[in-house]
């Protein structure tokens, strides 16, 4: 496992010492790479105080303007969430989490742990760009945590998952071909499941099925039934062309069969 692969991303941090106190908590972890997503205030030398010695991140930190950017790449996004959501996703504690990433990067993946808004948290549309939902699970008396603090546990987790693989590196390895499988069954990355989504929402608009003036929670819910499966590359290709031929359907064109 690399710990490289763990990006950690915070959305629309307002406090430039929170961006600090976050990056000096994934140095602690040895976490390294670091995705900004619309702050409010940076560079920042408030940022850099806070760092603590950790400048090299904040340094080395992407800005970019939305949370589909940030995921580029991505098989999988853990979002962390305080509240309770109207439709409920896969909840994982930071255990949990660290335990299904290590999986996913022991494959050569990268995955994201997302933090949002000091605030307000991650709004459910962001939600539900991830895969799973991270709760920690914190006194409920008292259960606001500092985005550093946050990022501080998830961190931890990672970086016991990443030495307990270190400890039991005498058992016998997998190859790569082993972890992987045959060649293209990699679990597709965030951007490509994004595309597949814009593509499944505009077919079910094209058949009549979803009304783009009341979808109600319909794609919703059907992010949240991928999200449980480990889409490849294969079946993406095969999900997206089925699209395709539905598409013709509904406009009448010629279609092919599938010889497969």
């Amino acid at each position: 496992m690399s710990l490289h692969n763990i990006r950690v991303v915070l959305v629309n941090t307002s406090h430039p010492g929170n961006i600090g106190g976050a990056a000096r908590a994934m140095k602690n972890m040895g976490l390294s790479r670091l995705v900004l997503v619309d702050p409010q205030d940076f560079p920042s030398p408030e940022a850099d105080a806070r760092a603590s010695g950790a400048t090299d991140i904040l340094e080395n930190a992407r800005v970019v303007g939305c949370l589909e950017d940030a995921l580029v790449g991505c098989r999988l996004a853990f979002g962390t969430s305080a509240r309770d959501r109207r439709i409920p996703w896969p909840l994982l504690d930071p255990r949990e989490c660290a335990s299904v990433a290590y999986d996913e990067v022991a494959k050569g993946g990268e995955v994201a742990l997302v933090f949002g808004r000091e605030y307000a948290g991650l709004t459910n549309e962001e939600l539900q760009r991830c895969q799973f939902h991270v709760h920690i699970p914190s006194d409920p008396e008292f259960s606001s945590l500092n985005l550093a603090s946050a990022v501080q546990v998830l961190g931890y987790e990672a970086r016991m998952a990443w030495l307990q693989q270190q400890g039991a590196s005498d058992r016998p390895q997998k190859s790569q071909g082993d972890e992987r499988g045959e060649e293209g069954l990699e679990r597709v990355t965030s951007d490509e499941l994004e595309r597949y989504f814009r593509h499944l929402e505009q077919t079910l608009v094209d058949i009549g099925f979803l009304d783009p003036q009341h979808p109600r929670h319909l794609m919703s819910r059907l992010r949240r039934l991928y999200g449980r499966c480990a889409i490849d590359r294969v079946e993406m290709n095969i999900l997206r062309g089925i699209l395709t031929e539905t598409q013709k359907a509904a406009r009448g064109e010629p279609h092919k069969r599938r010889k497969d």
